[in-house]
């Protein structure tokens, strides 16, 4: 039935300071931006190595976005999660959490992106890489 994702919408409050995170801290590239019929303001952004993109939405008239704590964060594979640790840092992005050493020998750390969306950064180990 299903063949394949195309994309996850996150509501934001800012699509502008959302953008250039995902642009300039995450390095992703914005493939589209309009208006929609019910004046939505949309922008979708492409992630490297997939066919996946994320959209961000920014709707002020259905309220501010709240987003808890633990309730969606999104994962990115990165070669080197030492030099994007010190990448975020010269940007002046703290770490949340980590790094840390999984069992299978992989790394990770958490970042928050505007609105408090967690992003996970994942090095797999060399074994896994494709």
């Amino acid at each position: 039935m299903i063949t394949k994702l195309l994309h996850t919408r996150m509501r934001v409050n800012n699509l502008d300071e959302t953008i250039r995170f995902y642009r300039d801290v995450l390095g992703l590239e914005v493939t589209e931006r309009h208006r929609s019929p019910r004046g939505s303001e949309l922008a979708f952004l492409r992630v490297p190595n997939s066919d996946e993109e994320i959209e961000l939405c920014s709707f002020p008239a259905s309220g501010a976005v709240q987003v808890p704590e633990d309730l969606v964060h999104l994962a990115f594979e990165v070669d080197n999660l030492d030099r994007t640790i010190a990448q975020l840092k010269a940007k002046g992005i703290p770490l949340t959490d980590g790094p840390t050493t999984s069992s299978s020998g992989g790394r990770f750390c958490f970042i928050d992106a505007p609105d408090k969306y967690e992003i996970e950064l994942i090095e797999r180990p060399r074994s896994n890489r494709a």
